[in-house]
This record gives C-alpha cells, sequence and structure tokens, in this order.
C-alpha cells in the first residue's frame, strides 16, 4: 500500500504468522475491548464486505471495517484509533519479524473461513507495497505474548493497543427514577397532569428506576515479583478509568490511592505522575495486611459496598496467609463482585497453591489470567458481566467478541 492508503498490500494475508481470519478476528476483538459494539452480524458483514473488495488494500479494509463495524459516531473515533494501533499508520516502517504464535485455535464459523479463502484467492496477484496486513499479523501475535516477555519495540506496540482500550463496566439500579413509557405508575406526576386537565381524565403517568454506572475499585500489586507486568496493568487501570466511576490503588509494601495520577488524558503523562506518586516500587508484598487497611480506610466508608473489586496480583504473600483469607471474606460481604487476575495463572501447570492465593481464592468470584494483551480484554469482557468460566459465553465471546 503506498502512504495515501491506496495502494496494495504486500504479499498475501496468509503468509505472515497469523492467517488472514485471525488477523480480521484480533482487529474485531481489539474493537470490542475499545467499546465498540461489533456484534456477530457486524462481524459477518464486516467479512463479506473485505471479501468483495480488495482484501488485501489497506483503504478498502479500514472502509469496509468502517461501514460495518460501526453503529454510532462515538464509534468512529475508537475505530480510528483501533485500527491505526492494530495496522500500523500509513506508510510506516514496517514492522519487525514476529515470533513465532502458537497455533490458532480450532474455527467452528463456516462462513469466516470461506470469506478468508476467497481474501486469499483475490489477492494473489496483487503488486507489492508497505507490510500493514504483515504489521497486524504481528500485532494478533502480540496478543497472546506474555507482558513479562516482550522488548522494547513490542512493549510500544502494546502501549499504543491499550490506549485504545476502553473497557465499560456494569451498571446498577439507583433509588433515583425518571418519567418513562413503561414502569410503575407516577402518582405525583398523574395527579399534576388531571389538575392541569381540571380533572378531565388523563393517561397515568409512569416511572422507572435510573440505571448508573457501578463503582469499580483496581488494586493493582507493583511488588518485585509483578515488575514484568505492573506497567501494562496500570494503563489497564489508567484505559478502565476513562469509561466508569474507577478507583485505582497500588499495593506492594504500602497502599497508595492513584486515582488522581490517572486521571490525566494521556497514558505517558499519568504513568509518569504515577511513578513519582509510588514510594514502593519493585519492593515486597503485604497483601492481607493492606487489603486490611484498605477496608478500615476505604471500604467501611462505601467505596467497595456494591462494587466491582479487581485485584491485579500473582498472590506472593509475604505476611500470614490466614488474615488474607480472613480480609477477603471481607471484602466479599462488600463487594458485588471479586475479580482477581493473576499472570501466573496461564503458565503450564499452575495451580493456586501459594499461601495467599489459595487462602484467598474461596472469596474470589471470577479468577482470570492477567499475561497478554488477549487475558486483559478479556478482563474487560469481565468487567462487563461476562462469565469467564462460562463455556457458553466463551463459545458466543468468540462470535461475539469476535464479534
Amino acid at each position: 500500500m503506498t502512504d495515501s492508503g491506496r495502494g496494495p498490500v504486500e504479499g498475501r494475508w496468509a503468509d505472515g504468522p497469523a492467517g488472514p481470519d485471525t488477523v480480521l478476528l484480533g482487529f474485531v476483538r481489539a474493537l470490542r475491548a475499545a467499546g465498540v459494539d461489533a456484534s456477530t452480524e457486524r462481524l459477518y458483514a464486516f467479512l463479506r464486505a473485505v471479501d468483495v473488495l480488495r482484501p488485501g488494500v489497506r483503504a478498502d479494509v479500514h472502509a469496509a471495517g468502517r461501514a460495518t463495524l460501526c453503529g454510532g459516531r462515538d464509534d468512529l473515533e475508537r475505530y480510528e484509533r483501533v485500527f491505526a494501533a492494530y495496522f500500523g499508520p500509513a506508510g510506516g516502517p514496517a514492522p519487525p519479524p514476529a515470533r513465532a504464535a502458537a497455533p490458532p485455535r480450532a474455527r467452528t464459523r463456516t462462513a469466516v473461513r470461506d470469506a478468508a479463502s476467497g481474501a486469499r484467492a483475490a489477492h494473489d496477484g496483487a503488486p507489492p507495497g508497505p507490510p500493514a496486513l504483515a504489521f497486524a499479523s504481528s500485532t494478533e501475535v502480540l496478543r497472546h505474548r506474555d507482558l513479562g516477555e516482550l522488548d522494547a519495540a513490542e512493549r510500544a506496540q502494546l502501549n499504543r493497543l491499550l490506549a485504545a482500550f476502553a473497557p465499560h463496566g456494569q451498571t446498577r439500579l439507583s433509588a433515583r427514577r425518571r418519567p418513562a413509557r413503561h414502569g410503575a405508575v407516577d402518582p405525583r406526576r398523574t395527579v399534576r397532569e388531571l389538575l392541569r386537565r381540571g380533572g378531565e381524565p388523563a393517561l397515568l403517568r409512569r416511572h422507572a428506576r435510573v440505571r448508573r454506572p457501578r463503582r469499580v475499585v483496581l488494586l493493582v500489586d507493583v511488588s518485585g515479583s509483578m515488575a514484568p507486568y505492573a506497567d501494562a496493568l496500570l494503563r489497564f487501570a489508567h484505559a478502565a478509568a476513562r469509561r466508569a466511576p474507577t478507583e485505582v490503588f497500588t499495593i506492594g509494601t504500602r497502599l497508595t490511592r492513584v486515582t488522581r495520577e490517572l486521571g490525566h488524558r494521556d497514558p505517558d503523562l499519568a504513568m509518569a505522575a504515577l511513578a513519582a506518586a509510588v514510594p514502593d516500587w519493585r519492593g515486597g508484598t503485604r497483601l492481607g495486611v493492606l487489603l486490611r487497611e484498605f477496608l478500615n480506610r476505604w471500604g467501611k466508608r462505601g467505596m467497595a459496598r456494591g462494587a466491582v473489586v479487581v485485584l491485579l496480583s500473582d498472590g506472593w504473600e509475604r505476611g500470614d496467609p490466614g488474615l488474607l483469607g480472613a480480609q477477603m471474606r471481607r471484602l466479599h460481604a462488600l463487594a458485588h463482585r471479586v475479580i482477581w487476575a493473576n499472570p501466573r495463572k496461564a503458565r503450564p501447570g499452575y495451580a493456586p497453591l501459594a499461601g495467599g492465593m489459595a487462602a484467598a481464592l474461596p472469596s474470589v468470584d471470577t479468577f482470570v489470567e492477567g499475561h497478554s494483551l488477549a487475558a486483559l480484554e478479556r478482563l474487560a469482557a469481565v468487567l462487563g458481566g461476562a462469565a469467564a468460566d462460562d463455556p457458553a459465553e466463551a463459545a458466543g465471546r468468540r462470535g461475539a467478541e469476535c464479534a
């Protein structure tokens, strides 16, 4: 493709480390993590549009996605950010060679496979150009890489993708009510309407309870054992704070509230402010003591009451595991939902046998991985109310997230 975005893309899509269907579905997953409601129907419309147009041309892929995956004006800005981060800037430099990827998961959607094969056949004779789809292929590989194994260039690419994140949280019913077409009868408005009409019969006025965003509380472990993951997890927290009422704390040897520091719109400025505010980077871990401090100082005030509380930690506890277990039970009684994201969960043969993790797990509603960009996308889905361990939801997310 040329710098204008109108030329062909180098080579066939299948030549990269990830195949064409994997690249397109990874792009749709990234859009969903950014808050775009790319449903299953929109996914298939996107694949059909790409197949009809020139599949290897950046401008055509961009136009197909913009026309089929965006449902409103708010989606357009998110789409542009994710497209630039995933496919690389138009006319930008070639990406570094991607490392070997894990084999793709088995596909059950024949329509997707047929669309991908049609795209490859249509593009066989295209002349070479800048490798935008090769960049996207390397991005798809990056989504599944362990965050602790990335080099500087890969971390920069990861940061661009995290900057496009916009996790949406759950909602709750508030005590406030608003006028509605359906719902309980609103006696005050009904009587006022009767008086306005001089006692003549009038339609019953109704109201319904208003839905409000549910508070999210993120407790991010910045101890030495979490050092390879802390930066990406805090950038995830920064993205979450842009979409919902969110409170962020770091935990290590101290408990530090960093919500204000993460209030900067620019993620790099937010991380610089956070680095100056947190005194216990790469230190030890006192999960039980700090969780007790959080509950005594903030939880009883209502910050944790009815909230979705997420702990991003490997569960290593330097203190008494019994104390952590007791505080987790207190937290579970206050919170609406307790989620634990552990980067070590993805390791082969992992079992939550470490003292802290074993003591905390009975009070955890959802236990997820936190080692890769794809795992953070799943965490974002869980924050929105998805049940990560439900097989039916997982299948629906392949079509709904991949959808």
